[in-house]
């Protein structure tokens, strides 16, 4: 290999450089933070809030929200990242998560653990000083479920999948508590339709990647035989109480049209559900992961416009 090539493939040039110093690893500190997760959790968290606040008759503080918001995604990102952190090891194991910033090793692992409890605890402390405490005690305990509960049976038992969707479904509780300094039982159904939706768009996740799961070891589905029928259960039965569950609210105006919308989002949800347990195929589980996604800010927006008493 000639001398040029050489200095080209191992010496960057002035751009390369300022890319690997500059924009790159702030890409990388952007990807701890999972930004696609954050997107739903602050829709989720911004319904809470605003519904808790038409539910308890409080004018809408946009400041509040933002505030609130802002706590809210600091955590998340904490948490997003001390579980890269931790699992960073076997991330590397399987295909779709080796670019990881932590798993690739772009980024020293103490500088992962430091930005992770940076945030996880300013975000925490941010609550409980501008916002309120129980909205901060909700959030400390999703991130301390979260990675000290399910992340660590991930690879023991797919009871896992069980354990994450208490966590997971925290964030219009936060939003709520925000909003009115307390948890009713309103605040519960839409907290109890995030835990539900968690299950089929999760099965959805663990069937398309079921390989690399085995192959770093997580144990996220059963072992042989128990693999469909589990799958099948735990996409089918929730759906089916997200039929009904989502249909619970009492809305104060335009019941009809929430009664509607909201059966027929549920109904075309457990559609793809059906088709991705007849087929068992990845084609069928990338569906209905998509169907997740539009599902679940539909149905809280939704819940937001109609489900209030203003």
């Amino acid at each position: 290999m000639s001398g040029p090539s050489m200095v080209t493939r191992f010496s960057p040039s002035g751009r390369q450089k300022r890319g690997l110093l500059g924009s790159t690893v702030l890409n990388d500190y952007w990807a701890l933070t999972k930004p696609e997760v954050n997107f739903l959790i602050l829709i989720t968290t911004g319904v809470g809030f605003y519904v808790g606040c038409r539910n308890e008759a409080q004018p809408l503080s946009f400041l509040a929200l933002f505030n609130t918001l802002l706590g809210t995604l600091m955590v998340a990102s904490g948490t997003g990242t001390l579980n890269q952190y931790i699992e960073r090891k076997f991330d590397a194991q399987m295909r779709r998560t080796a670019r990881r910033p932590a798993a690739a090793d772009r980024l020293k692992p103490t500088a992962v653990l430091a930005f992770g409890i940076a945030l996880a605890v300013a975000g925490t402390v941010y609550l409980a000083a501008v916002v309120n405490l129980l909205a901060s005690a909700l959030a400390a305990l999703t991130l301390l479920t979260y990675l000290f509960l399910y992340t660590p049976l991930k690879r023991k038992t797919s009871l896992c999948v069980l354990v994450g969707a208490f966590p997971g479904a925290m964030p219009p509780l936060i939003g709520w508590a925000a909003a009115s300094g307390r948890l009713n039982g309103e605040a519960w159904t839409l907290y109890a339709i995030l835990f539900l939706w968690q299950f089929p768009h999760f099965m959805a996740i663990a069937w398309m990647y079921r390989e690399d799961y085995d192959r770093a070891g997580y144990v996220v589905l059963p072992k042989g035989n128990a693999r469909i029928p589990f799958v099948t259960l735990e996409t089918l039965l929730p759906l089916l109480a997200l039929v009904a569950i989502s249909i619970v609210q009492v809305p104060t105006r335009h019941a009809a049209i929430f009664y509607c919308a909201g059966a027929l989002l549920s109904l075309g949800f457990l559609y793809f559900g059906l088709e991705f347990v007849l087929r068992q195929s990845r084609a069928a589980a990338r569906r209905l992961l998509a169907a997740s996604i539009v599902y679940l800010p539909l149905l809280f927006v939704l819940s937001a416009t109609l489900c209030n008493r203003a």
